[in-house]
């Protein structure tokens, strides 16, 4: 009875172990790097999917960093508070409006990336890196027709890179924050722009108030229907939309 056991544990541990071993021989093969004739490498599908499960996690840092996301969503957020309202229009028509008008700038850009990069790789006529790099040169060029030399060359020579024959030949480390920081001064710029008159009718209907003696009363009350008006009749929803497409070049 015992040497059944012994036979019969000994089977069972064997058995374990191809079994652990056919896993190890698997994943393996799932999970390689394949160098090509041509000296190119291309990734397992079951690699390429776990990059890009993890690539996912960082999609929302590209959206805002990379596209027209930042300069809109500052513009409303400074037209909001030249209004002086802190909760209309809310967070969520804020983000949402935001959303679609990148979706609306970006298209031609991702239209370039879908037929260079997208429809080649659907078509397995190029690798998944070759795929990545050639998307990278449309919204490339994107972000460097948006961004200033000055912030493009203080971030160079932050970087330690002292010569390049080109700006395209920078590092997307450095043409990212170099784009953000450009964003941001733009979106500055037409949130001033669109500051300055609800900031005169706010001083005038404070200057009013206060020669009529009627310092208890709060300027914003008052002045907050003449800023609905002023916007209404302008049809300023129409101009700040415009305002911002027209600054990436749509419409001209």
């Amino acid at each position: 009875m015992k040497k059944v056991l012994i036979v019969a544990m000994s089977l069972l541990v064997l058995l374990t172990s191809s079994q652990l071993m056919a896993a190890d021989d698997l994943s393996m093969s799932a999970l390689k790097l394949t160098t090509n004739p041509d000296g190119s490498q291309e990734y397992s599908v079951t690699l390429q999917i776990l990059i890009f499960m993890t690539a996912l996690g960082f999609i929302p840092a590209a959206v805002i960093m990379m596209t027209s996301f930042t300069r809109i969503v500052v513009v409303m957020a400074i037209l909001r508070q030249a209004f002086g309202l802190q909760q209309t229009p809310s967070n969520q028509v804020i983000i949402g409006l935001t959303l679609f008008m990148t979706i609306f700038i970006m298209t031609p850009v991702y239209n370039q990336i879908d037929e260079v990069a997208i429809q080649p790789y659907l078509a397995e006529q190029m690798t998944s890196v070759d795929a990545i790099n050639e998307a990278k040169v449309p919204l490339r060029a994107f972000m460097l027709e948006q961004t200033r030399l000055k912030d493009l060359s203080t971030l160079a020579e932050m970087a330690g890179i002292t010569e390049v024959d080109q700006p395209t030949d920078l590092p997307m480390t450095v043409i990212i924050p170099a784009f953000v920081i450009s964003e941001l001064k733009t979106a500055f710029q037409i949130g001033f722009m669109l500051f300055i008159p609800f900031l005169i009718i706010d001083l005038v209907v404070a200057s009013v108030l206060m020669a009529m003696g009627m310092m208890m009363l709060s300027p914003m009350i008052v002045s907050l229907p003449f800023k609905l008006m002023l916007f209404v009749l302008v049809d300023g929803w129409n101009l700040v939309i415009g305002t911002i497409a027209a600054s990436y070049g749509l419409g001209t």
